[in-house]
């Protein structure tokens, strides 16, 4: 593993406390993207009430609420009415340190860093509320492109590269939501999908939103041939398209120039 030369030794500490205290710091993200999961598509506040077992309501204590730590001391259990808490809290918990330790291990400085870390946990926010709710939400869309157009640069985006792939994101998917429903009748893609290929554009450029693409319609093709073969779907099984988009948008914005790269050294 190559560590980027602004964690090594950063501050003075040793390379691994630098690691240890990323790690935690993800997984403290992950704590409050279960809150944002579960509260933001209800329209309910992020701060307040203070988190409680949604079967009995009553108030998580603080030390039950470390994470991942809380979660195994009760036995994936409710402390006071004893009814189990998915074990769905301690994976987005670990996905929120996943994301913070790559997004530092793959940026060249802090900066750019904290803002991979933002784009990967939003990312992780966008793929659990529409696998809940089919819904992706216009206050995290419609705040990520105003904040990706600014910022871009930062993380190896041009301002040039991030207005195309907002533009060309939302003009293609809006395109093929519109066509959809004339051939269909129906609505294929939702006006969440546009508006988050929009936001991934303005992020990751015309290149990484298009790349996104390519690699979200695959994995969705192959999931829904699988679903199919297994009797849980049929052709008119309408799947949540940011469940797809979401993955490979962080896996662009990780290694989306490397992926490029392989790619078209298989044409040479």
């Amino acid at each position: 593993m190559i560590i980027p030369a602004w964690i090594d030794g950063a501050f003075g500490l040793p390379t691994s406390l630098v690691l240890t205290w990323l790690v935690f710091l993800g997984l403290c993200f992950g704590s409050f993207l279960n809150v944002v999961i579960h509260r933001l598509p209800r329209g309910m506040s992020l701060v307040r009430p203070r988190s409680a077992c949604p079967a009995c309501g009553a108030p998580v204590r603080a030390r039950d609420n470390l994470p991942v730590i809380g979660w195994v001391l009760l036995r994936g259990r409710c402390r006071d009415c004893g009814v189990g808490i998915s074990i769905r809290y301690p994976l987005v918990e670990l996905l929120g340190a996943a994301c913070v330790l790559t997004a530092c291990l793959a940026s060249a400085g802090p900066a750019a860093a904290a803002l991979r870390s933002l784009l990967l946990l939003a990312l992780v926010a966008v793929l659990f509320i529409d696998l809940d709710h089919k819904l992706i939400l216009d206050v995290m869309t419609l705040p990520g492109i105003a904040v990706g157009l600014a910022v871009a640069p930062l993380i190896g985006t041009t301002r040039t590269d991030a207005l195309i792939g907002a533009a060309a994101g939302y003009a293609v998917f809006e395109s093929l939501r519109l066509g959809w429903r004339r051939w269909r009748g129906e609505d294929g893609l939702g006006g969440g999908d546009v508006k988050l290929a929009a936001w991934l554009g303005a992020w990751l450029g015309w290149q990484g939103v298009a790349l996104t693409f390519l690699m979200g319609s695959f994995v969705g093709v192959l999931v829904g041939m699988i679903l199919i073969a297994r009797g849980r779907a049929d052709g008119g099984t309408a799947l949540p398209y940011g469940v797809f988009l979401a993955p490979a948008a962080m896996v662009t914005a990780i290694a989306g120039p490397d992926i490029w790269a392989w790619y078209i050294t298989l044409g040479a």
